[in-house]
């Protein structure tokens, strides 16, 4: 089983690298960078000027290796949801697809001075979140749980770069029902 990372136009090697290295480390399961996919000017609403969320999902989705545990998109665009402001990422829960935007992430926006590893805690928690929600697990109560909703920078920060005991769990679960999906003999139908 693998997770890509697919970055949506140029994003800083560094970034990715983080990004696989805590999904390696927090998950168990191996990591890998594609090519960068297009940037998604296809998803600009005018009107907000901001970035479909969903239109970018849906363009990830059909980038997805068919071996893939699941594809997680990285752009540097501000991506909205019809019904919220921003986003900072989404998945499809149980699904294959994910995506985060580095956007409001970064220190500079939220006027704070320039701090890469301000940036690389926020972005390896955000990715962590969706990659849990890849796999089934919804929002913790747990306040230090990466699975914690975070609607603000303040909320990212807060968190610990894993998962609580619980979450922890249910990602172990879903990973061997995956693995044991995978090895099934596929059964003819009729």
């Amino acid at each position: 089983m693998k997770l890509y990372i697919a970055p949506l136009g140029t994003v800083d090697e560094r970034v990715l690298a983080r990004i696989c290295e805590v999904i390696e480390e927090q998950v168990g399961v191996e990591c890998a960078t594609m090519s960068p996919l297009e940037n998604p000017r296809y998803a600009y609403d005018e009107r907000r000027c901001q970035y479909d969320c969903k239109a970018v999902l849906e363009r990830i989705k059909k980038k997805c290796p068919e071996d893939a545990l699941g594809i997680l998109g990285v752009t540097h665009v501000d991506l909205f949801l019809p019904v919220l402001k921003y986003v900072f990422g989404m998945s499809e829960v149980g699904g294959k697809c994910a995506a985060i935007s580095l956007y409001r992430l970064r220190p500079e926006f939220n006027e704070e001075g320039p701090d890469e590893e301000k940036l690389l805690k926020r972005v390896e928690k955000t990715a962590l979140h969706e990659i849990g929600h890849i796999l089934g697990v919804t929002h913790c109560r747990d306040p230090r749980c990466v699975m914690r909703a975070s609607t603000t920078v303040e909320h990212t920060d807060a968190k610990e770069p894993r998962f609580c005991p619980s979450c922890k769990e249910l990602v172990r679960w879903e990973l061997r029902l995956r693995s044991l999906e995978g090895k099934r003999p596929s059964v003819p139908r009729k």
